[in-house]
């Protein structure tokens, strides 16, 4: 890809490929129709990415099928995944590169999902401070939003901003590039665009802001909500503000195309009054956190009073880590020794503490670390027969070996002890 200095149709550049494939390389190594792996494609790059650079710049570039996956999301449910081409992931970077910088400037502000400078952290410290002055959410679910989402709705929404015409006809070959199924089949999408393409993101952000961030501001702009992708939360300052509001967002929604879960959607309420507490649900689910009341206590006046925020791990949250802990089967694994085991779950701790949860409150985390010492415990007494199944024994064992290694395990470091 050296040296080329062929003039094209379309703005393209081999170095735009080559920084586009850079990226696509950070993010997993899963293998599309083809079958090529990201390890296999470092062998073949050179050719391939040439491939994707003549064919994008000279508007001849047509995706391959979506390869279809599924993978649970409890309750014996099942989340659809589309897995594109390692080539197709680079297109569509250097495509998304370039519309990006059209759209972002006129996305909501309390749009956090997928954007330079806004995270999953601003969302969590803004819903906060609403639930923390306001008594009302309204806890939204939308109904497999990205099988459901309008093609020609989207593509007005694109064409809103003017881009080149080629970002224009390259975004509806994606729209409509075969989905390969997972019994092997080929079919056509009429909606939808997959979970799991890299531009996917960027166009759903696009959908939802004049499905609902560009319509609120309009109708309702005295309400704050946080919308990360197409999970949504809206503060109300009244039940009866919240109900109402929650019927015009419905109709909005069917408008749109889309329709909210009818279970998953609540409206939630954040304060202290026993009426609306028993009449309401207390507690909702936002980006992996449960947001629910809590007694704390002034440290100026030394008063009491009700909070509302973040205090545990959503179901589904602890469910998944719970499932790595299990899959390692520590109990079992009497040949080891303590160190074997902590090398294997080092990763996974400074994951968890670090990355995600910790940063928000490190005490999110203490019923998993509660729980990975007591498999500790079950190991030690399958370990060593000199306990004689005591996990009394085995505790106080546990703690000399805390005093003489704390950092042997990271959650240790910072107090949870066994």
């Amino acid at each position: 890809m050296e040296g080329n200095t062929k003039l094209r149709s379309i703005p393209i550049t081999t170095e735009e490929v080559l920084g586009a494939y850079y990226e696509v390389r950070k993010h997993g190594q899963s293998a599309g129709i083809d079958g090529v792996t990201m390890t296999k494609y470092e062998e073949i790059k050179v050719d391939e990415l040439y491939k994707v650079w003549n064919r994008l710049s000279s508007g001849s570039y047509f995706p391959p099928a979506v390869r279809r996956t599924e993978i649970p999301k409890g309750h014996g449910k099942m989340r659809s995944l589309g897995i594109p081409t390692i080539s197709d992931r680079v297109a569509q970077t250097v495509v998304k590169k370039h519309l990006e910088p059209m759209l972002e400037p006129h996305f909501h502000r309390y749009s956090f999902a997928y954007r330079p400078n806004q995270n999953a952290f601003q969302a969590i410290e803004q819903a906060k401070k609403q639930c923390y002055q306001k008594a009302w959410v309204i806890d939204l679910d939308i109904e497999q939003f990205f099988d459901n989402l309008d093609h020609e709705l989207l593509m007005q929404a694109l064409n809103k901003h003017a881009p080149p015409k080629w970002v224009v006809m390259y975004v509806e070959r994606w729209l409509k590039a075969p989905i390969e199924q997972v019994d092997g089949t080929h079919t056509l999408p009429a909606k939808g665009t997959p979970q799991g393409g890299v531009i996917s993101p960027l166009l759903s952000n696009l959908y939802l802001h004049y499905t609902f961030d560009k319509w609120m501001e309009l109708h309702y702009p005295e309400v704050v909500f946080e919308r990360f992708a197409d999970d949504i939360i809206v503060h109300c300052s009244s039940e009866q503000e919240a109900v109402d509001l929650l019927s015009h967002i419905t109709e909005r929604f069917l408008d749109c195309g889309l329709r909210l879960h009818s279970e998953k959607t609540k409206i939630v309420y954040c304060k202290n009054n026993r009426g609306h507490r028993k009449t309401w649900p207390c507690s909702f689910e936002f980006l992996g956190l449960k947001f629910n009341s809590y007694r704390t206590q002034n440290k100026k006046t030394g008063n009491t009073f009700t909070g509302f925020g973040p205090m545990d791990l959503s179901r589904k949250s602890t469910q998944r880590i719970l499932d790595v802990l299990r899959s390692k089967k520590l109990t079992r694994r009497t040949s080891g020794t303590l160190a074997d085991i902590s090398a294997e779950l080092h990763s996974h701790l400074r994951g968890w503490i670090n990355s995600y949860y910790g940063r928000i409150d490190l005490r999110l985390l203490r019923n998993v670390f509660r729980y990975l010492n007591d498999r500790l415990v079950c190991w030690a007494v399958n370990r060593y027969k000199r306990f004689n199944c005591s996990k009394w024994k085995t505790r106080l064992w546990l703690r000399k070996i805390v005093s003489d290694y704390p950092h042997l395990f990271l959650h240790w470091t910072y107090g949870y002890l066994p």
